[in-house]
C-alpha cells in the first residue's frame, strides 16, 4: 500500500509547510483505530486554511483515508484528549516523512509527558469527570437509572484516564487495558457496574459511594492547574476565566468545575457591588487558607 500511496504523500512532503507524514494500517481487525479504513495517511502541517482536510480513496477494494491536520490542532487533541486515535497513530504508525525530526521529538514528548502538560490534562479530565458525575447523581436521585448509568460509565472513563495520566502515561484508545494494569480498583468498579447481576439501582448506589471517595481524594490534584492560574491575580470574573488561554480548553465544563471547587472550599466567592443596590457581581478568588491546610 505504501508504494501505491507514495505519489500522494511525496507531493505533500515536498512542500515546506509539511512537518510529517504517518502511515497507519488496520491491524488485528481493530478497525476502530482507523475508523474502519484499511489505511490512514496522517499529514501534519504548520498552517492551513482548514485545521482538518480529509480525502477518501479506493484502491483494489481497500479504503484509504487521508487527513491533513495542523500542528496546532494535533496539540489540542493531545492536550484535551478529544481524539485519542491520534495518540495511537503517532506511537504505532509508520513514519514516511519527518521534517527536522518533528515527529521524533513529538513522540519523545508524549513518552516523557512533561509535568506541566500533565497538570493541564489532569485538570481538563477532572472537570469532565465532575460534570458527568454530578449529572449522573442528579438522574439517580430522580429515579432515571438508565440515564444515570450512561453518565456514570462516562465518569468512570474520565476517572480511568486520570489514573493513567497520574502514572505519567498518555491514555490510549484501549484505555481500560491500561487502567487494569495501573489502577485495578477503578477497573474493578467499572467491571462491577457493567457486569454485575445486581439490580441497576443497587449497582449505581454502590458505585456513587465508591466514586465519591475516589473523586474526593483526587480533588486537590485535579484542581491544581486552575488554582495556579487563578493565583496570578486577586479576583476573577467568570468571563475572565473563560478567556484565559490556559483555561479555554475546559470549555463547557469550566463553570460546573468552578462551582464544585466553591462548594469544596477551594475557591471563594467575592460579591462586588453592581449598579443596582440589590445585585452583586460574582467574582472568584483562590482560598489560600484551604490550600495551606492540605
Amino acid at each position: 500500500m505504501e508504494q501505491v500511496l507514495r505519489p500522494i504523500y511525496q507531493e505533500r512532503a515536498s512542500q515546506s509547510n509539511t512537518l510529517g507524514v504517518i502511515l497507519v494500517e488496520k491491524r488485528d481487525e481493530q478497525s476502530n483505530v482507523t475508523d474502519t479504513f484499511d489505511t490512514v495517511l496522517l499529514i501534519i502541517v504548520k498552517e492551513a486554511e482548514k485545521p482538518v482536510f480529509t480525502k477518501h480513496y479506493l484502491y483494489e477494494g481497500n479504503k484509504v483515508a487521508l487527513h491533513t491536520v495542523t500542528e496546532k490542532l494535533i496539540r489540542k487533541w493531545l492536550l484535551i484528549g478529544s481524539n485519542r486515535k491520534v495518540v495511537d497513530w503517532i506511537f504505532f504508525g509508520r513514519v514516511l516523512f519527518d521534517r527536522n525530526e518533528f515527529l521524533h521529538k513529538l513522540k519523545i514528548e508524549l513518552q516523557e509527558f512533561p509535568f506541566s502538560g500533565r497538570k493541564i490534562k489532569t485538570g481538563i479530565q477532572f472537570s469532565k469527570l465532575i460534570r458527568r458525575y454530578l449529572e449522573g447523581k442528579e438522574y439517580f436521585d430522580k429515579g432515571s437509572y438508565l440515564d444515570a448509568y450512561n453518565h456514570v460509565v462516562d465518569s468512570l472513563h474520565h476517572l480511568g484516564r486520570l489514573s493513567i495520566i497520574d502514572s505519567g502515561l498518555y491514555p490510549e484508545v484501549t484505555v481500560w487495558a491500561q487502567v487494569r494494569k495501573i489502577e485495578p480498583a477503578i477497573y474493578k468498579l467499572y467491571e462491577e457496574l457493567v457486569s454485575s447481576n445486581e439490580p441497576i439501582e443497587k449497582r449505581l448506589e454502590l458505585l456513587f459511594l465508591a466514586s465519591e471517595f475516589l473523586i474526593h481524594s483526587r480533588t486537590r490534584d485535579g484542581a491544581q492547574h486552575i488554582l495556579e492560574v487563578m493565583e496570578s491575580k486577586e479576583t476573577w470574573t467568570i468571563q475572565e476565566l473563560h478567556d484565559h488561554h490556559e483555561l479555554v480548553n475546559y470549555s463547557v465544563d469550566l463553570e460546573v468545575f468552578v462551582e464544585y471547587l466553591v462548594d469544596k472550599g477551594y475557591i471563594l466567592v467575592e460579591p462586588i457591588a453592581a449598579k443596582s443596590e440589590m445585585i452583586f457581581h460574582r467574582h472568584y478568588k483562590v482560598n489560600k487558607e484551604a490550600l495551606e491546610m492540605e
